[in-house]
């Protein structure tokens, strides 16, 4: 599928889930689809850097704002600390309650994720598909072996953190005016982290395809979680998807699906042979 066509079909589909959402009435699906969105955006960011490069990336939260978990952690004790922004005290943000022509501020804010999650998708398809996707490939197989080979490495690593950066950046610039608050514990929270690292390793890092499934796999999860029974159990549940998929499925459901369409052609040759050899069969 040519990218022009590939990008007409994400917001096609991007607007069906828009329409459907306005027609169900209830301003929830735009709270809790935004969250989804937001850890599509996430996902598909960290992947092009962690899955690609296979440079894996604990500093999520801190774009969300990329070398490690403690950059994240020395962030939001310097914000803790700095009056100016508002400290430990956090800020108030305003915003209007409803916006033409969509309504509630809610639904603008969805679609204007939904937007970010397409240009993310399409994004990292046009990578996976290109000369640079082909570099970031060789640089996760065998960094020191493209090196030899004539592969610019640091370039290619420079130019993943870049993209990984921004776009991580484009999905937290609307979040104050989700949550109408912020304070360091919500804008440098351990769980983006978590989150943007499972996501694509549930769903499969060699494709762009993978942190999409995760994203919508893992977020759906969490927000029927957080109604039903407590945010509290959102990283409890990250944890067993982990485990599980890393003992049933290491290369994330793209990788089961993949392992199982290869196996089919050669059972079916498996079959015909057994038929073929069984005494009184005609070959």
């Amino acid at each position: 599928m040519r990218s022009g066509l590939f990008l007409l079909v994400c917001l096609i589909v991007g607007g069906s889930v828009f329409a459907v959402a306005l027609e169900l009435g209830n301003d929830y699906y735009f709270f809790a689809g935004y969250v989804v969105l937001q850890y599509i955006v996430l996902a598909t960011a960290w992947n092009i850097l962690g899955g690609y490069c296979g440079y894996v990336n604990f500093g999520s939260a801190a774009f969300f704002a990329i070398a490690t978990l403690a950059l994240a952690v020395v962030l939001q004790t310097l914000i803790v600390n700095w009056d100016f922004v508002g400290g430990s005290r956090g800020a108030y943000i305003v915003r209007p309650e409803s916006i033409a022509p969509f309504g509630s501020y809610i639904r603008y804010l969805f679609l204007i994720m939904m937007l970010l999650a397409v240009g993310s998708i399409t994004v990292a398809r046009l990578i996976e598909r290109s000369r640079l996707g082909y570099g970031f490939a060789t640089i996760r197989d065998d960094e020191q072996a493209a090196e030899a080979s004539g592969v610019p490495t640091l370039r290619l690593k420079l130019i993943a953190t870049t993209i990984s950066g921004a776009l991580m950046g484009c999905a937290g610039a609307p979040f104050p005016y989700y949550i109408g608050y912020l304070q360091p514990s919500s804008a440098f929270g351990l769980d983006y982290a978590v989150n943007s690292i499972a996501m694509p390793l549930i769903g499969g890092t060699t494709s762009w395809v993978g942190p999409l499934i995760g994203a919508i796999l893992l977020g759906s999860l969490q927000q029927i979680a957080t109604v039903t029974i407590s945010s509290a159990v959102n990283l409890l549940i990250v944890g067993f998807l982990l485990v599980g998929f890393v003992i049933v499925a290491p290369n994330g459901i793209i990788g089961l699906v993949h392992t199982y369409w290869q196996r089919k052609p050669d059972d079916f040759v498996g079959r015909r042979r057994v038929e073929t050899d069984a005494p009184g069969s005609v070959p």
